[in-house]
Order: structure tokens, then C-alpha cells, then sequence
């Protein structure tokens, strides 16, 4: 499975970002996508994801952040609302399945307060 994370940028405090991740290859044995980030010094930690039916939120962007899927173009998106300077870092595209874990390259994120 490869993943293509796109839609980084810069943007101000309070302002909005859409990512993009677009799965492609043995996509048939994804059960589940989601995103992380990893800001400067810190470790990666989840911000949404889709798992089975459900769908889970990091707290710090729950009510904010919006995650969907485009199942006919194999995507997933990231809507960001809101955004604070703490929203700054690389956000990675995760998928999992049968076949074990992948990751997308990441893309940047930066908050300007």
C-alpha cells in the first residue's frame, strides 16, 4: 500500500487546511486509515482515523478537525478548522490492514500566531 499525503501549507491562527491522502496498490486489504502528527521535540500522536465503523478524534483537535473518505478515489481527508500555533507539524497518513502498517511521507503544517 502507498499513501500520498498532500494539502500542507502555511496558515494563521484561526484559519482552515484540508489534507489529502490518496491510497493506491493492494488497497482491498486496508481496514482502516487515519493521521497523525508529529510536532518539533514531541512524539507522533494520533489526530483522527477511521477504524471499522467508528471514528476516533485526538483531544486537542476534537470539535475542530474533521476526517472523510472519498471511497471511489481512494482518499481520505483531513479537514482542519480552527487551527492554533499547537497544530504546527509534519502530519503523516497511516494505513492498516492485513498486511501490516504504511505510512505516507508526511506533510507540513504551520501555524502562524
Amino acid at each position: 500500500v502507498q499513501l500520498q499525503a498532500s494539502g500542507g501549507g502555511l496558515v494563521r491562527a484561526g484559519g482552515s487546511l484540508e489534507l489529502s491522502c490518496e491510497a493506491s496498490g493492494n488497497i482491498v486489504s486496508v481496514r482502516g486509515m487515519g493521521w497523525y502528527r508529529q510536532a518539533p521535540g514531541k512524539q507522533r500522536e494520533v489526530v483522527a482515523s477511521f477504524s471499522g465503523g467508528s471514528t476516533n478524534y485526538g483531544d486537542s483537535v476534537k470539535g475542530r478537525f474533521t476526517i472523510s473518505r472519498d471511497s471511489t478515489k481512494n482518499t481520505v481527508y483531513l479537514h482542519m478548522n480552527s487551527l492554533k500555533p499547537e497544530d504546527t507539524g509534519v502530519y503523516y497518513c497511516k494505513a492498516v490492514g492485513l498486511l501490516g502498517s504504511f505510512w505516507g511521507q508526511g506533510t507540513l503544517v504551520t501555524v502562524s500566531s
